[in-house]
C-alpha cells in the first residue's frame, strides 16, 4: 500500500521554510492582529460581537486580537466542508486534503471565442462559460468566472448567481459587494435545497469574502455575520499587493496577510462557534517598473511559505494561483505561464485552484485557456496518485523470466499498465497518422475541442416550479429573471 502524505495523498507538500523561520513569520502575524490591529468600519453590530468575545475595540472600529482568541478560534473553526452539488446528491470537499478546481474569477473583459478580440464581459458570456466549465469533469466547481459589467450593481449580482444555478448542476462559490446580493443568493439556494435548514445541512455554495489588507468594510462584516449565521461555508481572503497595500517584502507580505486573515476567522467563531470560516489571502507584490501587479517568482515562493505556515496551524488554504498569467491573450506566452503556475500547485497542495482560464492579471477571461488549465489539473491528479510500489509493479518475477536481452512489448503486464500509469492528455500528445492535420499545433487542438464543447454540451434544466421560484426572486430584487 502506498503511504499516505502530509496533505492526504501519496505526494507531500513542499515546505519552504525552515522550523524557526516559518515560527517568525507566524509570530509576527499574531503580533500584528494584536498589536496594530485590524480596522473595521464602527458598527456596533459587530464591535460588540469582537468586545463581547475578548478583543479590545477602540470607537473608531480598530479591533486588536489577543493571540488567545486567534488560537482558540482556530481550533475551534471547522477544517473541512462539504459543498453539495444542485440536486444535493454529490459533493466536494474543501480542506479534505485533496486540490479542487475552479474556474474564475469576477473578470470585467473577455477574449470572445469566436473573433479572440477581448471585449467587455455580458450575462451571455457568463452562462456560456458556466456551462463549459460543467461539461469538464476535472472541473469541480464554479463560480463566477466574469462580471455582467452592464449590470454591476445589486440587481447584477443577483442575476450572477442565478446564471450560475442555472447552468450548471455543480457547487457553487459566490462573490458579491452587496449585503442584499448574499441574502437573495441564500434565498435562492434554499430554493434549491427545499429549505433554510436544509440548506445548512447540506451547503449548495461557499461564499467568498474580499476585503481589503487589514481593513474591513461593513458591507464585508455584515456578510461574514449573515453567512456564518446561515450555516454558509465562508473562504475570507484579501488581495495583498506587496509595495501597494502590504509590506514589498515576501516575509512581512505573507505575515501582514495572515494578520487579516485572522480577524475573519475570529469573527466567524463569535458567531458561530464550529463554522466554516477560513481565512486565506493571497500574496501579491507590485511590479517596480510598470506599477501594476506582478512578482512572478516572489509570488510563487509566498504562496509556498503561506500554505507551509497554514498547514502549521492547523487549516487548510484555499487560494492557490494554479492558472493566473498576464498574457492577455490565448497564445503561446499564456500556455508557457498557465504551465508553470499550475504546476506550481504540485508543491504547494493549496485546497482550492480558483483562478483557472484567467488572464491579463486577471482582467480578462478565456474559454481556451480554462481548457488548457482541465487538461493539466489532470495533469495534476496524476502526478499527486504518486509511484505504487509492490510485487506487481516492481516487476521482479517478469524480469527473470524475461531475461537480459527479451522485451515486454507482448507481456500482460505491459498491457495492464501501459494506460494505467501515463497522463492521457487531451491537448499535449499531437495526433499521428492520416487523421493529423497538417501544421496542427496545441492551441489549434484546444480550439476545436472548445467548438465542440460549445455546440453539444447543455447543463441539466432547471425543474419548472424551482425555475419559476428563482425568477421569482429575482423579480422582486429588480433583477431580470432567468427567462
Amino acid at each position: 500500500m502506498t503511504d499516505t502524505g502530509i496533505a492526504g495523498g501519496p505526494t507531500p507538500p513542499y515546505a519552504l521554510l525552515s522550523e524557526s523561520d516559518a515560527q517568525r513569520i507566524e509570530d509576527t502575524a499574531f503580533r500584528i492582529a494584536h498589536e496594530i490591529g485590524v480596522q473595521f468600519d464602527p458598527d456596533p453590530g459587530v464591535l460588540d460581537v469582537f468586545s463581547g468575545g475578548g478583543c479590545d475595540v477602540s470607537a473608531d472600529g480598530l479591533v486588536k486580537l489577543p493571540p488567545e482568541c486567534v488560537r482558540e478560534a482556530i481550533d475551534s473553526m471547522a477544517k473541512s466542508v462539504r459543498i453539495w452539488d444542485r440536486p444535493g446528491s454529490g459533493f466536494i470537499e474543501i480542506g479534505g486534503g485533496d486540490t479542487l478546481f475552479f474556474p474564475g474569477m469576477t473578470c470585467i473583459q473577455v477574449i470572445d471565442p469566436e473573433t479572440r478580440e477581448v471585449r467587455q464581459s455580458t450575462r451571455e458570456d457568463l452562462a456560456r462559460n458556466t456551462r463549459v466549465a460543467d461539461a469538464l469533469p476535472d472541473i469541480d466547481g464554479v463560480c463566477i468566472t466574469c462580471k455582467i459589467v452592464e449590470h454591476s450593481n445589486l440587481q447584477g449580482e443577483l442575476e450572477e448567481f442565478a446564471v450560475l444555478l442555472a447552468n450548471t448542476t455543480k457547487p457553487l462559490e459566490y462573490l458579491c459587494e452587496n449585503d442584499a446580493a448574499l441574502e437573495a443568493a441564500i434565498e435562492m439556494a434554499a430554493a434549491v435545497r427545499g429549505g433554510a435548514d436544509r440548506l445548512a445541512e447540506r451547503p449548495y455554495f461557499i461564499h467568498l469574502v474580499s476585503p481589503l489588507p487589514l481593513r474591513y468594510a461593513k458591507a464585508h462584516s455584515d456578510q461574514i455575520l449573515r453567512a456564518a449565521e446561515c450555516g454558509v461555508p465562508l473562504n475570507v481572503g484579501t488581495f495583498n499587493i506587496g509595495g501597494a497595500s502590504a509590506p514589498m517584502s515576501m516575509a512581512g507580505n505573507i505575515a501582514h496577510g495572515l494578520a487579516t486573515d485572522f480577524a475573519a476567522m475570529v469573527l466567524g467563531q463569535l458567531v458561530r462557534r464550529g463554522s466554516f470560516c477560513i481565512g486565506s489571502s493571497d500574496i501579491g507584490f507590485m511590479d517596480p517598473l510598470t506599477g501594476s501587479v506582478g512578482g512572478f517568482s516572489q509570488a510563487l515562493l509566498a504562496e509556498l511559505a503561506v500554505c507551509q505556515i497554514r498547514r502549521r496551524l492547523g487549516y487548510p488554504s484555499l487560494t492557490g494561483i494554479g492558472g493566473g498569467n498576464s498574457s492577455g491573450a490565448f497564445d503561446e506566452t499564456s500556455v508557457a505561464q498557465v504551465t508553470g503556475t499550475m504546476l506550481h500547485a504540485f508543491h504547494s497542495r493549496t485546497a482550492t485552484c480558483e483562478y483557472l482560464g484567467m488572464t491579463d492579471g486577471g482582467l480578462t477571461y478565456s474559454l481556451h485557456l480554462l481548457l488548457l488549465c482541465h487538461d493539466l489539473a489532470g495533469l495534476l491528479r496524476k502526478l499527486w496518485q504518486g509511484i505504487r510500489v509492490d510485487d506487481e509493479t516492481l516487476a521482479l518475477e517478469l524480469v527473470r523470466e524475461v531475461g537480459p536481452q527479451g522485451h515486454y512489448l507482448a507481456k500482460r503486464h505491459t498491457d495492464a499498465h501501459c494506460r494505467a500509469e501515463p497522463w492521457q492528455s487531451r491537448y499535449f500528445r499531437a495526433p499521428r497518422g492520416a487523421g493529423a492535420a497538417e501544421g496542427e499545433g496545441l492551441l489549434d487542438r484546444v480550439d476545436e475541442d472548445l467548438r465542440r464543447m460549445l455546440a453539444s454540451h447543455r447543463a441539466e434544466p432547471l425543474p419548472a416550479p424551482l425555475r419559476g421560484r428563482i425568477d421569482a426572486i429575482l423579480r422582486a430584487s429588480g433583477a431580470a429573471p432567468l427567462d
